[in-house]
Parts: structure tokens; C-alpha cells; sequence
């Protein structure tokens, strides 16, 4: 198998020959190379611990150090004052009072057997506390109108400092266009004035880094007025004289390093004080330019070569001008113009060229060192210098070393060091073999074979597993060995192997490519829209290639910032769900879900939308300020994704609810300004709110106040109310006007009544509470009444009149023709005559009716009286009454009644009610159960209603089906039992059983029952009767209990209720009869003791039988055979049940 590409790789000058030199392997030998030192200028500031020089290098061997001060040797180690550390040539030097001794250049030098490489020189400076010389300086004398410097010389120190004129108790000098301070710290006077005479002109100086200021000892300046001369106006006047320039001297050139600060300096002396203007010849001065010092300062921060060229500048007065020219020349520090190479390895035999090319300007110079030592103290036959480079030919081991070029000219220095070994060596590969790549399909994938060797190895890359080309458009083999394959597809997974070799030997590594799936988005997020303080949501679900699950990264950013490195505090997530808890309006913005492996990766974003209430409007103003309205405007602030639907405004005063704010008026969200009306005398301010979906925003700030002048009252009071609670006066109220309605002080009303259709004069009173009561007036008359409001400022508007009547009294007569219809045996009509107004002396409320039963027809007795009563309101004059007693005799009145109270009664009337149908039997049993009978046994219902005169029992199959109806008349009303012959054997039977009377027959109860085989009727017989007995004998012997409980409590004065009304009954021709009035039924105010209650209940599981008995009426009786006639009530069995629709009736 033969490889199909291969690649010569060029180590010298390809793939490790660059800026950051070579890499070795870390067995091969090494030239020392600086990775950490000190360079530039180092002040030993007085707040400084100590002061550090640094040298660091690299090399193998490991490189030794040593340094020079000032070009001669300088050993650390020899000095116990100096902090040393051992693993490098890093030296401290402690801030002390001998750290002057150390002030000067430093190098260090790193050294090992192969060469020594130097570092850039780095300047110890101590500065001394600059000093002010000690000097009495004689006053300096002028006359008026002269000019004149104050020299201030300041004493040298470190950069920054700042430069001031003051007087001894510290006020600064004044500086204008006649007096200023230039560059050099001298104080410029253009002309002088008297006023300009003082004994403490003081110069300071601060130096910021070491935090001093000096003060030159006080000058004294006099200023002579100028002698009394008078000119042709009479005026004395001081001779004027043109401009002339004080600084500068002369014409100069000024040198600067570019990117520095440009400063030209112009101050003129003159009478009157000269201008000061700036011109680039030629040109326009630079947009970035400044012009400072009231004119005598030119700035340019930031040099280019743009800014050199020709300036003046031109002082000017009324009498002429002065002008003066700068030659301004850009420099530069040196600048690599081909930065050095740091490392070569070249073969042996070889050429070496080092090159070394800088510009600057000044041009720099270039000087070559070798291990530190100037070149020409190494000679060599085979070495040529030219200008910017070295040419080493048929290079040999001996020319291995740190080769050092400096470029430098008057603003600066630059060295570099190139470290040349020179060697041969077999191919060694760097990259580790056996690696194992993976890709997508599609993507583009670079496997490495990097090499170390000297000369140059010959790569070949060829396919092992399967075997195959790496010819073709897809593959590429790059300078550094690598093989890069475009467009993955799946053949190209398998084994390929480098073959690196050169003169000195061969070495190879074998790699493997794998083809993965793609890591996909399944589920991206969606854009959304939250409500700010709920939680959001957003769902990113990812497919990946199963070998890259547990590998796989899921990152969430947020406007392209990762949330969880910096939004942590609300910001959740799990298994691809990000979670944000109480959303504010900063979450929202872009959402992106990247989900990553090693080897590829995908993306989805998503926005999130945060509604919110509104910010408040902005902007408040008030305009068309009249005495009663003005026009509040305002501007809508944000709306926080959720449009703005109204504008609220408010309103506070600060006299009757101070800091309540009202609301006033509500308008669209298209206004942005609405007029307002306004009460009188109210001091008022306003704020508007703003609404939409989400909610209110919070008040804008309140607008200024505006108080409005005093006015009579707009309106008079509404709601007038006129009532009678005593017979013989009238109370009159009202709704009071509301505070702000007062429109001004002294807020009172004249009430004014007068008897309707009698008087014609009014009756008036001025009260200031809002009720009034008339006293002795007839009883209930009509009257008429108005009330109108009254203020210090005037009347309201005539009021209007309204009509009320004065106090009722009880009415005095009863309603006539009550006439009564019965309907049936539970149902009445009961009609009336209204009653006359001139009886009713009040309004009418409406009338109630009352009855009670006085007799039951059925036993005779009389009963004791319970009435109930029914109310119709209204004028009516007819209503029904239900739920009476069948068979029974009652009474009935009735009478009007009003808001005072009830009326007499009319006279009783008596009625009776016709028979009903019997309520359904308490119980039934089947027992006796034989091969073809069955017998019935059953107790008779407790509400006969009417004369009982038998039973209906019917019965059929209920087997599968249902089988035909049988009936029985039993026309005896006093039989309890019944046995029924003719039944099939094993059949079940249901039985139902209904009392009767003449009216009809009641509501059924039933029972269930099965036929036996014949075998077990024998059996059966003697027990059945024995069991038949024992049930009679329990029966009455419970029923004679309950006798003796009902003598006991009638003996006790007790009542026996029908039945207990819980609920007041409506009137029933409101409801039934299709009347519109409802009525209401009460019960007297005697209220009857409710029954004694026993429960009769069926034991499923045993033969024996409990019976419990409930009586309601007053009796309690047995026939005169001795058997049980009374009521049975809360009987429960699983058996029965309504029959043909007929619910049990209830008492």
C-alpha cells in the first residue's frame, strides 16, 4: 500500500519558523528565551513597599541570570539589602532611605550553554523633592498701562504637575485675556492696572505622583499710577500702544512623538489687551483642536502626521498686530516594520538570514549584539552584515546563540531577540498516535501530524483501514502536516496513518476517523408573551449521536450574554427547559437555546414579550387656567407591550380630604390633553394614570396647584325625602351637597314647605344640617317642599318642588264583605272590600289574612286555636289560601295595615273542608311465605282524611319481568291483614297497598314477597304463626306506651302540632293562581311543641321485629276490636317504594 500525497514540510521557515517561535520537544536542547522582565522606567514613588525588576526566561538547560547597572556588572546576590528569588533573577529592592544608591539603568541577562539572551533596559529613578531656590526678589515696579512678567522658574520633578498663582492666603489670581499664566508657570501681565499692585504674588507647584507642592517665596508687584495728563477731551487717558508678542521669543520649530499632545503657546502685551487668533497655513485647523488660556493656547491631542506643517498665530488691537510662526514636526518612536522572527532551527550546512526591519523617524539606528555582546567581538568568515540583516552561510553547530538587534533613535528603543540553533535531527512527530477523530457528515475535519526534525521530513498521509486515496478535491494537506478533508461523507471513516522521514530517519503515527449524527434542535423555543411576575417557560428538546449524550452542553443566552453566568438569580433550568421566575421587564429580549458536543453544534432562539402595566405619563402641564375649568396635558410614557386603553384623571384638594386623591374623568388613549371642570373655591392639583390589559400604572407626579376663586353654589339638593314616623309631624331629609360642591363659605339651606292645595304661602326655614322635622301637623296631608343651597357668595338655582305626605296613624276600620270559596278539600279563595283612604290614614301597606282550624269533622273534638296568616301587599282584594286540613272546620279575619301598623280584624268567618283521600298505609309486611299464599300485614295510615271506607291491594310477578296486575277490594276499613291464595310456587310477588275513602283512593305502599317450594312450607308453618303472634303482642304493647305518653303530655298542657312550619308559605295565587302579588303565611305567635317521635324499624338480619310509633294528632286511639289505628312515621325499609308515580305524602 503506497501513499498518494505527499508534502515536503519546511520547518525553518513554514510551520515553526513564526513570531512566537519554535516549539521543542522538551528533551531537545534549547536557547534561553525572556519571558517575563521589567522594561521602561521605574520611580520609586514614596507610598511604594518596594520596587521589583523581573527576569524570567526559558531554556533547556535551564538558564542562569545575571545583571548590569549602568553597562557594568551588578550582583543581587552580593547585596543583603535586595530581596532575591532563587528560580529566576527577579530582584526586590526595598523602599528605604539608601534606595537612592540603586538609581540607574538595568539589563539582565539569561544564560545557558547555548547562548544568552538579554532583556530590555529598565531606569531606576528617585526622584528628589523638587525645591523652590530660597531668593528675595526685589519688588517689581511698573507704571499703569506697562507690561509685565512674573517669573515663576519652577524646579524640576516627575510628570504630571500642575503649575498656579496665588496669594499668601490662598486666593487664587484672577486670569483673563489681560492676565494669564503661560506653559512655563511665569504670569503674564498684557497691560497693568493700579489694582493690580500686591505684596503675595505666590507661584506653586504640584507634583501629583509624589504628592507635594512647593511655593516660591512672594513677589511684589506696584503698579505707579501714570502721570496726570490731560487729552484734548480733558479726560486723562494711558498711551495705547499695538500689540507685541511675549511669547514666543522668536521663530521655532517644535518636535513631538506622535500620538502626543500638540501645545503652541501665544501671549502678547498691548493697549488695549490684544486677541489672540490661530491659523494652519496652508490648511485648516484639525476638528479635534482646541483653543484654551482665553484664546493664547493651541491643543491638538493625539498627533498624527496629518497634524505637521506651518501655524501662526496673529495678535491683534485697534492699533495693529503681531504675528508669529511654528514649524510643527510629527516624530516617531522605532516600529517593527518585519517583526524579528524569535526562533530558527536550521540544518547544518545551511544559510541563515536574520532580518531585522524597523522604521521611525528619526530613522533608527540598528545594532547587532550576539549572546549579549556586541557582533564584532565574534568574528566569523562565514557571517555577512548589511544593513538590516544577517547572512550566515554553511551554517555550523558553533553558530548556535541568541542573536540580539536593537533599533533606536531619540525617542525610544526596541530589542528583539532571535535565538538560531543550528542541528540535525531525525523526524520526530508531535502528535500523539492512535488519536481518535470524530465528525458530522458534511462538516469539514483537520487531522494533525505535526513534526519535529532538522532537515525538513517529507509527509505522506495515505488511507490504512480500508484502504483508500487521499487524492481528490476533498483532501488537502496543509504546511504543518495536517490533513484536512472537506465535506466528511460516510466512506471516509476509518484508519489513516503520516509517514514523516528525512536524512536522519522515519517516524509515522496511525489515527481514526469516526462519523457521528448531528446534534439537532427537535423542539425549538417559541416566541412568547408574559405577564410581568408570573413565570415564563421556553422548551429546547435536542437529538444527538448517542456516544456524544453524556457530553452534550445545553446553554442559554440572553441577548447573546450566557443567563446562567450572569443573570443566575431567577433564571433555572432542566433537562432543556428554562425556567424564569417572576418575570420582569428586563427579561425581556432573544433567547437562544445552543446545544453542543464536542464536534458540532445547534442553535434556535426565541423573544420573549414581558407585559406590563404602563409607565406613568410624564410631562404634566396646565393650560387655559379659567375661574371654573382649566386643560390639564400630559405624554404618554411606555406601554410595556400592551397598548394603552384610557387616560384616568385624579384630582385632590388640600382643605376637606387632603392627600385623597378623587377620580375626575376618564378619557380615550388617543388624548393626550382634556379640559376639566371645576368647583369654586378649591385648591387643587391633578395626576393622570394610565390603563390597558395588564392594569393601572402608577400616578404621574402631581401637577402644580391651582386654586379657584369663590361662586354661589351650581345645584341644590337632591334625594328629598318626606316621612311620618309619629302621627302629628313630618320628618324632611336630604342628600347633602358633597364638601367641594360648596363653592365657597357659609354653606346653608332654606327649607320651604306648605300644605298642598291649602296655603299659598310658604313656611321657610335656614338650617344648615341636612333634616328637618315640621311638628303638630294633621295627620297624614299632603305637603309641598323645596330646599335651595345658600353660600356667602350668593343662591343657587331655583329649586324644585317636591310632594310628600305627614305622619300616618294606625287605620281605623276593618275590611268589609269577606267572603270565602272553598275549592277543595285544601284549597280557599277568600275575598274582601278594600278599605277607604279616609280610614286607612296612611299608605297602604296591604292586607293580612288569618284562619285556624276550629273542629275536625272526623272525630268531632274541638282543637285548640293555631293560627296562621298570609300577607298580600298592595291594594288587593282577593287571594288564595292552601294547605288546609280535609274534613275539618275552620275560621278566618282579615284586615288592612299600613306603615304605622295593622288595623282592626273583620268579624270571623267559619268554613269547612270536604273529605280528602287517605294518606298511604305507615307499613306493610309480607310474611307467611307458603307454596301458593302469601299473607299481607299492615297498620292504617294515621291521616285518614275522611271516612275510611277499605283498601285497594294490588300485586303482580317480578321475576325477569313484569307480570299482570292483580287487584283485591277489601271494603272492611278495620282489616289489618290479608292472605292471598292462588300464587305460584317460587315466584317473587310485589304487593301495594292504598287506604281509601269516598273521595278516592291514596298513595300506595309496597312490599315484597317470594312463594316457597313445598318441602319447606311444612317447616315453616309453625314458625310463621308463632312469629305472627310475638309481632301483634310487640305492636301493642307499644302502642298502649305511646297512649300513656299522650295522656301525660295533655295532662301537662302540651300541644300537639299537625305539622311544624319552617318556612313562611307564599301567598299561593301569586305562584298557582297567576296573581301578581306575593303574599306571606306566619304562624300564630303560639307556637305548638313538636312531637314525640318513635322510629319503627325492620331488622333485615333478624326475625324480630322493633316498631316505633309517632303520634300528631291529639289522640291516640284503638278501634274498639282493640286493634292499632294509630300514626306510624319515620318507617324505614329497604322494600319500599312509591308505586305509579305517587310520592309518600309527609307530614
Amino acid at each position: 500500500m503506497r501513499g498518494l500525497r505527499s508534502l515536503s514540510v519546511g520547518l525553518l521557515s513554514a510551520f515553526f519558523s513564526t513570531t512566537f517561535g519554535l516549539f521543542f520537544p522538551p528533551h531537545v536542547e534549547q536557547l534561553p528565551t525572556i519571558t517575563v522582565q521589567t522594561s521602561g522606567s521605574l520611580i520609586a514613588l514614596p507610598y511604594d513597599e518596594n520596587f521589583l525588576f523581573k527576569c524570567e526566561a526559558k531554556g533547556n538547560p535551564r538558564p542562569t541570570y545575571r545583571w548590569t547597572k549602568n553597562g557594568m556588572d551588578f550582583d543581587p546576590h552580593k547585596d543583603p539589602r535586595l530581596i532575591k528569588e532563587e528560580s529566576s533573577g527577579t530582584f526586590v529592592i526595598p523602599n528605604n532611605k539608601d534606595k537612592a544608591k540603586y538609581q540607574g539603568k538595568y539589563r539582565c541577562y539569561a544564560s545557558n550553554k547555548l547562548g544568552t539572551a538579554i532583556s530590555e533596559e529598565a531606569e531606576f529613578i528617585v526622584p528628589m523633592v523638587p525645591k523652590f531656590p530660597k531668593e528675595k526678589a526685589e519688588p517689581v515696579v511698573v507704571t499703569e498701562g506697562d507690561s509685565v512678567v512674573l517669573e515663576c522658574n519652577p524646579p524640576q520633578g516627575i510628570p504630571p504637575w500642575q503649575l498656579y498663582w496665588m496669594t499668601n492666603d490662598l486666593r487664587h489670581i484672577e486670569q483673563n485675556e489681560r492676565v494669564s499664566m503661560g506653559l512655563n508657570g511665569n504670569l503674564y501681565f498684557s497691560n497693568t492696572v493700579v489694582s493690580d499692585s500686591h505684596d503675595d504674588y505666590c507661584c506653586f507647584a504640584s507634583f501629583f505622583k509624589i504628592r507635594t507642592i512647593v511655593q516660591k517665596p512672594r513677589m511684589v508687584l506696584r503698579v505707579k499710577p501714570m502721570n496726570s495728563t490731560e487729552g484734548d477731551d480733558g479726560i486723562r487717558s494711558v498711551q495705547k500702544r499695538k500689540p507685541k508678542m511675549l511669547v514666543p521669543y522668536s521663530h521655532s520649530t517644535t518636535h513631538l512623538k506622535k500620538g502626543d499632545e500638540l501645545e503652541l503657546e501665544c501671549i502678547a502685551e498691548g493697549l488695549p489687551t490684544p486677541e489672540v487668533e490661530w491659523i494652519k497655513m496652508l490648511d485648516q485647523l484639525p476638528k479635534r483642536s482646541h483653543i484654551k488660556n482665553f484664546g493664547k493656547l493651541l491643543t491638538i491631542p493625539a498627533v498624527t502626521e496629518l497634524d505637521e506643517g506651518k501655524y501662526m498665530c496673529k495678535a491683534k488691537n485697534d492699533l495693529g498686530e503681531d504675528v508669529h510662526h511654528f514649524n510643527v514636526v510629527v516624530e516617531e518612536p522605532p516600529s517593527w516594520q518585519e517583526e524579528p522572527v524569535k526562533s530558527q532551527l536550521a540544518e547544518i550546512g545551511s544559510d541563515i538570514h536574520i532580518k531585522c526591519s524597523a522604521t521611525g523617524k528619526p530613522q533608527p539606528t540598528i545594532t547587532w549584539k550576539r549572546n549579549g555582546q556586541p557582533l564584532d567581538d565574534f568574528p566569523s568568515t562565514n557571517r555577512k552584515v548589511l544593513d538590516n540583516r544577517i547572512i550566515i552561510l554553511g551554517a555550523e553547530q558553533r553558530d548556535t546563540a541568541v542573536y540580539q538587534c536593537e533599533a533606536s533613535n531619540k525617542h525610544g528603543t526596541l530589542l528583539a531577540n532571535t535565538n538560531v540553533l543550528v542541528m540535525n535531527h531525525p523526524p520526530l512527530i508531535l502528535t500523539h498516535n492512535y488519536l481518535e477523530y470524530a465528525t458530522m457528515l458534511g462538516k469539514s475535519l483537520m487531522m494533525d501530524c505535526k513534526v519535529f526534525s532538522s532537515p525538513p521530513a517529507t509527509l505522506n498521509w495515505r488511507r490504512e483501514d480500508p484502504e483508500g486515496s487521499v487524492d481528490g478535491e476533498r483532501y488537502s494537506l496543509l504546511k504543518n502536516g495536517s490533513l484536512q478533508i472537506h465535506k466528511v461523507e460516510m466512506e471516509d471513516m476509518g484508519q489513516y496513518k503520516c509517514l514523516a522521514s528525512n536524512s536522519e530517519g522515519t517516524a509515522s503515527i496511525t489515527t481514526e476517523l469516526f462519523i457521528k449524527d448531528s446534534t439537532r434542535i427537535v423542539e425549538a423555543p417559541q416566541d412568547m408573551k408574559v405577564k410581568r411576575g408570573l413565570n415564563a417557560e421556553l422548551e429546547c428538546q435536542v437529538e444527538c449521536d448517542p456516544t456524544l449524550r453524556r457530553e452534550l452542553e445545553i446553554l442559554w443566552l440572553k441577548d447573546e450574554i450566557n443567563i446562567l453566568s450572569n443573570f443566575s438569580e431567577r433564571y433555572f433550568t432542566d433537562d432543556g427547559i428554562l425556567q424564569i421566575v417572576n418575570v420582569s421587564n428586563n427579561d425581556q429580549g432573544n433567547y437562544t437555546c445552543i446545544v453542543r458536543t464536542s464536534l458540532d453544534q445547534d442553535t434556535a432562539s426565541a423573544y420573549i414579550t414581558v407585559l406590563d402595566v404602563p409607565d406613568p405619563p410624564v410631562q404634566l402641564t396646565l393650560t387655559d387656567l379659567k375661574d371654573r375649568s382649566v386643560r390639564v396635558n400630559w405624554a404618554a410614557a411606555s406601554d410595556h407591550n400592551s397598548p394603552i386603553t384610557e387616560f384616568i384623571i385624579q384630582y385632590e384638594e388640600n382643605h376637606w380630604e387632603p392627600e385623597k386623591w378623587k377620580e375626575l374623568l376618564r378619557v380615550a388613549s388617543s388624548q393626550f390633553s382634556a379640559p376639566l371642570t371645576l368647583y369654586g373655591h378649591i385648591n387643587y392639583q391633578f395626576r393622570v394614570i394610565a390603563v390597558n390589559a395588564i392594569g393601572r400604572s402608577r400616578p404621574s407626579m402631581p401637577s402644580e396647584r391651582y386654586k379657584t376663586p369663590p361662586c354661589a353654589p351650581d345645584r341644590n339638593p337632591e334625594n328629598i325625602k318626606i316621612e311620618g314616623h309619629l302621627p302629628h309631624q313630618m320628618d324632611i331629609s336630604w342628600e347633602p351637597l358633597l364638601p367641594v360642591e360648596h363653592n365657597g363659605p357659609g354653606l346653608e339651606y332654606k327649607l320651604s314647605y306648605r300644605l298642598l292645595g291649602v296655603e299659598d304661602s310658604w313656611k321657610e326655614q335656614m338650617v344648615k344640617r341636612h333634616l328637618f322635622v315640621v311638628r303638630d301637623t294633621p295627620t297624614f296631608v299632603p305637603y309641598e317642599v323645596k330646599i335651595q343651597a345658600f353660600n356667602r357668595h350668593g343662591w343657587a338655582p331655583e329649586p324644585r318642588v317636591v310632594t310628600g305626605y305627614s305622619g300616618e296613624d294606625l287605620p281605623l276600620a276593618p275590611p268589609e264583605d269577606v267572603s270565602v270559596e272553598v275549592l277543595n278539600s285544601t284549597l280557599l279563595r277568600v275575598s274582601w272590600s278594600p278599605v277607604p283612604q279616609t280610614t286607612l290614614r296612611g299608605h297602604l301597606g296591604g292586607y293580612t289574612v288569618h284562619w285556624w282550624q276550629t273542629q275536625s269533622l272526623l272525630t268531632s273534638k274541638r282543637i285548640p286555636s293555631e293560627r296562621q296568616s298570609l300577607t298580600i301587599p298592595g291594594n288587593r282584594s282577593h287571594t288564595m289560601v292552601l294547605g288546609l286540613k280535609p274534613f275539618s272546620e275552620y275560621s278566618l279575619t282579615v284586615n288592612v295595615f299600613n306603615r304605622r301598623g295593622n288595623g282592626p280584624s273583620s268579624s270571623p268567618i267559619s268554613f269547612t273542608t270536604p273529605q280528602g283521600v287517605p294518606e298511604k298505609p305507615p307499613i306493610l309486611r309480607a310474611t307467611n311465605f307458603q307454596k301458593n299464599s302469601i299473607t299481607l300485614v299492615w297498620a292504617p295510615p294515621h291521616e285518614t282524611n275522611g271516612f275510611l271506607t277499605g283498601y285497594l291491594l294490588q300485586y303482580q310477578i317480578v321475576n325477569d319481568t313484569l307480570g299482570e296486575l292483580n287487584s283485591v277490594n277489601i271494603t272492611a276499613p278495620d282489616t289489618t291483614q290479608w292472605v292471598l291464595h292462588d300464587l305460584r310456587e317460587e315466584n317473587s310477588y310485589e304487593f301495594y297497598l292504598r287506604a281509601c275513602t269516598q273521595v278516592g283512593c291514596g298513595s300506595a305502599i309496597s312490599e315484597e314477597g317470594i312463594t316457597i317450594p313445598e318441602a319447606l312450607s311444612s317447616k315453616q308453618a309453625g314458625g310463621t304463626q308463632e312469629w305472627f303472634v310475638g309481632m301483634m303482642c310487640a305492636v301493642a304493647l307499644l302502642t298502649l306506651l305511646v297512649l300513656i305518653g299522650c295522656f301525660v303530655m295533655k295532662n301537662k298542657g302540651g300541644k300537639y302540632a299537625v305539622k311544624e312550619k319552617e318556612d313562611s308559605p307564599a301567598d299561593p295565587e301569586s305562584h298557582g293562581m297567576g296573581e301578581e302579588t306575593p303574599g306571606e303565611y306566619s304562624d300564630n305567635d303560639e307556637k305548638p311543641l313538636k312531637s314525640s317521635q318513635q322510629l319503627f324499624r325492620d331488622k333485615e338480619d333478624d326475625s324480630s321485629e322493633d316498631f316505633s310509633m309517632t303520634s300528631e294528632d291529639e289522640d291516640c286511639e284503638f278501634n274498639e276490636d282493640g286493634s292499632f289505628i294509630g300514626e306510624y312515621s319515620g318507617y324505614k325499609r329497604r322494600e319500599s317504594t312509591e308505586v305509579n308515580g305517587h310520592a309518600p305524602v309527609t307530614s
